[in-house]
């Protein structure tokens, strides 16, 4: 017998009105409503502290709405925007935005750029960019601080005007989405003397460290890059690049190779990050390959240099030797960071050349040349 039916019994039996039974049920629907909301609740909770436990803590049943934001570090123009069109084009809309800081006062729109997905992307508070100089950290800053004020914006990944992506979106958003932690090259290197003594007590050597400038942040740790006042203004004062060598000009060239030299763009964010104590947060690599190429000449004034990938150097092959790196290896720390999957999302330098070639064998997505800029979002 069901509880409604014992129940009408012994109203029957005893006999309440027609209203008041109708009330004492209701009472019990309600009852039971209230335990399974309850125990769905508990249940909601499990599932939450599972995707924390599982690393995952900004991953929520209900989110859905979360973004990468592609920072784009340019000169002027974007030379390899077909690439990043029809990377885009096969992508959710819903699932990225697009940062450009380019040099101050140039606008993306159709006389500048053939992709919709770049117009007015620019930044209005850019900066005039020097290379080895801190305004490049400034330009970084910059776009971390417009990203972050999209509160959909999760993971902030920062390119340069001749990086291409390695895989298609929906292959890097999964990956980036999976993961917790920035993906920030960071280790220390004893064979440089990059830092100053005078940047103490501010920043202490033990915390200096050294890696490349691409990064991918998560929203936390792109916070601490935005909006830092203590670390850049040391970097501002006593990190600069020490002029090239220059043979025509004698002794003074020769006189300034004495000077301190220091990268700011290749020491500030590990630096801040490692002085915040986040170093236990991150993969200690970066996502962008760059195939470096060291000179034999003591007098060149080029030394270590990334090599520069033509049509002819962007074969499948290479492109899937790429790919198949699996772990990364610090020489000055005696340390190896081996990946769960492929190492590198992203690869630079590309010539439009090579990028034509990643565009027609499909590395992106599919392609038709035919409709390659008829997409509209």
């Amino acid at each position: 017998m069901t509880a409604k039916k014992r129940f009408v019994n012994v109203a029957s039996r005893r006999h309440i009105s027609p209203l008041v039974l109708k009330f004492l049920i209701l009472l019990l629907i309600l009852f039971c409503i209230v335990v399974f909301s309850g125990v769905f609740s508990q249940f909601r909770l499990q599932s939450s502290s599972s995707f924390t436990d599982l690393g995952l803590d900004e991953l929520r049943l209900d989110s859905y709405r979360m973004k990468i934001a592609f920072l784009f570090l340019v000169r002027d123009n974007l030379p390899l925007d077909f690439l990043w069109h029809n990377f885009f084009k096969n992508a959710d809309p819903e699932k990225f935005t697009i940062y450009v800081h380019s040099k101050p006062g140039f606008v993306f729109d159709a006389s500048t750029t053939k992709s919709v997905f770049f117009y007015n992307r620019q930044l209005k508070n850019s900066v005039e960019v020097g290379w080895g100089k801190p305004t490049m950290i400034q330009a970084e800053k910059l776009l971390f601080k417009a990203a972050l004020d999209d509160p959909d914006n999760h993971i902030f990944v920062l390119l340069s005007d001749s990086c291409v992506p390695l895989y298609n979106f929906s292959y890097i958003y999964t990956y980036l989405m999976s993961s917790p932690r920035s993906f920030v090259d960071s280790f220390i290197d004893a064979t440089e003397e990059r830092y100053n003594p005078e940047m103490s007590p501010d920043i202490p050597e033990e915390k200096w460290r050294k890696g490349s400038q691409w990064i991918t942040l998560v929203r936390r740790h792109a916070e601490v890059v935005a909006y830092d006042h203590v670390v850049f203004p040391v970097f501002n004062k006593h990190c600069k690049r020490r002029p090239l060598l220059d043979l025509s000009k004698g002794n003074e060239s020769l006189i300034e190779q004495q000077q301190h030299n220091c990268i700011p763009d290749e020491h500030y964010v590990p630096t801040s990050l490692a002085m915040q104590g986040f170093e236990d947060e991150l993969a200690r690599r970066t996502l962008t390959y760059s195939l470096w190429n060291q000179s034999t000449e003591t007098m060149d004034t080029q030394a270590w240099h990334p090599v520069t990938f033509s049509y002819a150097t962007a074969s499948q092959k290479n492109i899937q030797d790429i790919k198949d790196i699996d772990h990364v290896y610090f020489k000055s720390e005696n340390r190896t960071e081996w990946c769960s999957g492929p190492c590198y999302l992203f690869a630079r330098k590309f010539t439009r050349g090579a990028s034509m070639r990643l565009l027609t064998n499909g590395v992106v997505g599919p392609y038709d040349p035919n409709t390659l800029f008829l997409d509209r979002i």
